[in-house]
């Protein structure tokens, strides 16, 4: 099933299935004495400063549902509908500023559950078995305007439960930033829509599928630290590390990919709710050379934060307030909706989490940068959407000062279901989406996006301008699940030495108006998707992709797709370009290696490099 795409851009849709099984109806809303009582539940020992607010059982405002087993399902049903309806539509929601979190205590539920627009769901409990969905968690293209199309359904997650599928198998048709993470799939697992139209993603983390996970009509899929009863299918891009079950390295018939282990992880921080009904957040322990899911062999090993140690962010708070509480020594929690800020946020101390659900937007003003964090140890940030301003921002988000030199590699920062946009919902602009110059960072499940569709007026080459996605000066740096796309220059520039990348997906800027408009100073036509500076000399990838699709001048033409030093220790693995629907071209897939984009919307491969 190797469909021709129309990318995004155009409009498309498909129906799903979904169903209902039995409910074991629980009256106990807090996890088992065993699942709080290990080592894992370690409390941190500091105060909660006033600043945070202090409550353990904090008001998480009028966007965030709080399901409880005691509730009947029926009006359970109710809730999960009218949001999705509200949320689910191509055409009118997928700029909307609409948010929602859907938050299962402990416990067993009768639920379908439709997953729209800027929707997150997720378990309440310590472990994915805490709280059981016996029905589904589904993502299809079933809406008119989908056409049975997937490759627009972003911005929706689902964590940290159990699903017994209505059907003996879940569906999840998503492409970019849409994670499933810590997810226990007693079935089957399928990653396409019911239609098999097409889809562009996607991401599963730290997740066990006891059945067959079918990639279908997906055109590229990465998946780490997880557990598969068996996969079946590949398109142009299939990328494991650390999956047991995963078939083996076959690049580039079928082009699979696939790692024992991934060199370093830390899972996602989280929200549970303990035996005494309060709330707190997980903080998973760093692994190194991982294989599994976390939680496959118990409980994942870490350590807890109460909720008292996080200011709760809402809607209508300011980043001065925002900033005085992190310096204070308060983590930061962001529930659902859009936030407008005129100063930059400042993460400055060690360890800080900032933790959103619902995918909070932070949109900004004046021309600053969203969010500096400084050059510390630990620092965990997950599930924030950054949303460019109408006046140009250097960056929308940067890791470390700029020279930072210090060593992380025992706690580093990490960068998790974070998401850049440029244009699309606002006519924003960005000169780089994200800077990473500390040491170590791990970037897990990054989508940096230039937008290519949108509201009206928001999008153009002279309208939502942004040279770079990431750019990443720090050493020691690892990208798992790394997606970039039609940025003006390059889309990836990576400075730092001994730098890693396990996936990448990019899609070249489809709106070029003419060669002249998109020439590389050095020369040649256009920019690498993915550039390694020309100072460094080690540095590994593997599983990666690069599209053009220029569609306003079929005529534009870029010399390579991935541009890199030729030294030994420089070396990439598994890459492939293709011209979708033969609009333009790509003369280079490294370099001077690799041939020109085939006809047919087919793949142009390079197996190993140098």
């Amino acid at each position: 099933m190797n469909p021709v795409p129309q990318r995004r851009g155009r409009r498309r849709r498909s129906p799903w299935l979904a169903g209902l099984a039995t409910l074991a109806v629980v009256s106990a809303v807090a996890p088992s004495a065993a699942a709080v009582s290990g080592t894992n539940t370690a409390h941190d020992d500091s105060r909660a400063p006033a600043a945070c607010a202090g409550s353990d059982t904090p008001d998480f405002g009028p966007n965030v549902r709080i399901f409880d087993p005691s509730m009947s399902p029926e009006s359970i049903q109710a809730q999960l509908d009218a949001d999705f309806n509200a949320q689910k539509d191509t055409q009118t929601d997928q700029f909307a500023e609409d948010r929602v979190a859907q938050l299962f205590k402990p416990g067993s539920y009768q639920s379908t559950v439709n997953v729209g627009y800027y929707t997150s769901v997720a378990g309440l409990g310590l472990n994915p078995g805490d709280v059981t969905i016996n029905g589904d968690v589904t993502v299809d293209a079933f809406n008119e305007s989908d056409q049975g199309n997937a490759t627009q359904n972003f911005w929706r997650s689902a964590e940290n439960l159990a699903i017994n599928p209505s059907s003996g198998t879940n569906r999840w048709a998503v492409s970019q930033a849409a994670p499933f993470r810590r997810i226990d799939v007693h079935g089957g697992l399928a990653l396409h829509p019911a239609s098999y139209g097409w889809a562009s993603g996607g991401y599963i983390a730290d997740t066990r599928v006891e059945g067959q996970t079918e990639s279908g009509s997906q055109q590229q899929w990465y998946t780490r630290d997880s557990s598969y009863g068996s996969w079946s299918g590949a398109v142009w891009n299939m990328v494991f590390s650390g999956v047991s079950g995963a078939p083996a390295t076959s690049f580039p018939t079928p082009p699979v990919t696939t790692l024992d282990t991934t060199p370093v992880s830390r899972d996602v921080p989280y929200l549970y709710v303990d035996a005494e009904g309060k709330y707190q957040v997980f903080k998973p322990d760093l692994r190194t050379g991982a294989t599994g899911p976390s939680w496959a062999s118990g409980s994942t090993p870490g350590t807890s934060v109460p909720m008292s140690q996080f200011y709760v962010a809402k809607p209508g708070d300011t980043a001065e307030t925002i900033n005085n509480a992190l310096s204070q020594g308060c983590n930061l929690f962001f529930t659902p909706g859009v936030y407008h800020l005129d100063q930059t946020i400042q993460v400055s101390n060690p360890d800080t989490v900032v933790l959103g659900i619902g995918y909070p937007t932070l949109i900004l003003a004046n021309g600053v940068t969203a969010m500096q964090v400084a050059d510390v140890d630990g620092v965990r940030l997950k599930g924030l959407l950054f949303d460019a301003g109408t006046t140009n921002s250097p960056t929308l988000l940067t890791v470390g000062e700029e020279g930072s030199s210090a060593e992380h590699a025992a706690n580093p920062t990490t960068v998790q279901d974070v998401f850049f946009r440029v244009g699309g919902s606002i006519a924003g602009k960005a000169t780089t989406s994200m800077v990473v110059n500390s040491n170590n960072t791990i970037l897990d499940h990054i989508w940096a996006w230039r937008g290519d569709h949108g509201n009206a007026g928001t999008v153009g080459w002279t309208v939502n301008t942004g040279d770079t996605g990431v750019i990443v000066n720090g050493d020691d740096v690892l990208a798992t699940g790394l997606f970039v796309e039609h940025y003006q220059k390059y889309q990836v520039i990576w400075n730092g030495q001994r730098g890693k990348t396990i996936f990448f997906q990019n899609e070249m800027p489809y709106d070029v108006p003419d060669q002249p408009s998109w020439m590389n100073p050095n020369g040649v036509n256009g920019y690498a998707a993915y550039q390694v500076g020309p100072d460094v000399t080690a540095h590994e990838a593997w599983g990666l992709g690069s599209y053009n699709y220029f569609n306003v001048n079929p005529s534009v033409n870029s010399y390579h797709a991935f541009e890199v030093p030729d030294t030994p220790d420089v070396r990439f693995h598994s890459l492939l370009t293709v011209s979708l629907n033969e609009q333009g071209s790509i003369t280079h897939v490294i370099n001077d290696t690799g041939a020109t984009t085939p006809p047919g919307t087919q793949p142009s491969n390079v197996v190993t490099y140098p």
